[in-house]
């Protein structure tokens, strides 16, 4: 069975306010989260149906811009990864005066690039995991790699092609297929300690949760197959500690220039308290198993409700022509 297999048990809401709109929502994608995407898609156009909107689906590749041929009045981005996520797209829609959702293509870039968040991270003052990059042009010595750490590709997402390296040789095959593969390889230092995720709507940061899986880590079969994996949102830390995070998302998601919404992960060192920021998503999932749905139904909005506010939001933080 897929995904495009799973039901979306999605709660309903009540039509929107704002005037019913012609829609198109973009889904699939080639990257290696397609399919994911496509069920993000799929549950995005059924909401703004039932909000009365006039919504049609479609699947859109670099091979094939067809689709954005078509007049409309906005453009629903549901297609996560590379081309979708890393500003490919949104730069093409701004060249055709499209109207779409999120962030445009600069701080889409920034964000899929995790070495370059990073850096912005850290000129903001925002704690993020020692790290160093790898590339074919630029030698590494991974003997000399404090292990634990996290090998992952720089500019993927659902935890693809990531591995936790408890050992030198361990973490120089992970970053050899890395190269091998992607060219280029981020080794960041292992936080030992709770997973968190933390949603941006607007200007407002929505409450902390916790994930918890039976697996070595958050990976794609605990994010989308897991039945077992665990979002809880009476996180056992300080009050304190959880607004400092919130208030920390919200400074990271403007770092890097984000607008309408995004999903922040952060890990906390178990011993310090100290939190560190992962990683910003800029289209993060739209399926029954998505972080941003659940913190959003956390403080009341269903989820026809999230995608009438991410329209709205979009619309308004475009920029002026």
């Amino acid at each position: 069975m897929t995904l495009l297999d799973t039901k979306l048990n999605l709660p309903k809401a009540h039509p929107s306010p704002v005037q019913p709109l012609d829609i198109t929502v973009l889904a699939g994608g080639p990257g290696v989260e397609r399919e994911v995407s496509l069920l993000s898609g799929q549950a995005v156009f059924h909401a703004l149906q039932r909000l009365g909107h006039h919504a049609t689906i479609r699947d859109v590749t670099p091979d094939d811009l067809s689709v954005l041929d078509r007049p409309t009045d906005f453009v629903f981005i549901a297609l996560h990864g590379e081309f979708g996520e890393d500003g490919t797209v949104q730069a093409e829609m701004d060249a055709r005066g499209l109207r779409y959702s999120g962030s445009g293509a600069t701080a889409s870039r920034l964000a899929m690039d995790k070495v370059a968040s990073k850096r912005r991270f850290e000129k903001a003052n925002i704690p993020t995991p020692a790290y160093l990059s790898v590339s074919r042009d630029k030698p590494f010595d991974t003997s000399l790699v404090e292990v634990p750490a996290v090998v992952k590709p720089i500019a993927s997402g659902s935890s693809v092609d990531t591995t936790i390296a408890r050992t030198a040789d361990e973490a120089h095959r992970a970053v050899v297929e890395l190269l091998e593969k992607y060219g280029a390889a981020l080794v960041e230092r292992y936080i030992v300690g709770p997973e968190l995720t933390v949603g941006i709507l607007g200007d407002r940061a929505l409450p902390v949760c916790e994930i918890r899986t039976t697996r070595e880590f958050y990976d794609y079969q605990a994010k989308y197959l897991d039945d077992d994996t665990q979002y809880l949102f009476d996180v056992p830390l300080s009050p304190a500690l959880l607004e400092r995070i919130q208030a920390l998302s919200l400074k990271a998601h403007r770092a890097l220039g984000c607008r309408a919404f995004s999903r922040v992960d952060w890990m906390v060192d178990g011993a310090t308290q100290e939190p560190y920021i992962l990683e910003i998503n800029t289209i993060p999932g739209f399926t029954s198993h998505s972080l941003l749905p659940k913190a959003a139904a956390r403080v009341g909005l269903t989820f026809d409700d999230l995608c009438r506010r991410m329209v709205e939001l979009s619309l308004v933080s475009l920029p002026k022509c």
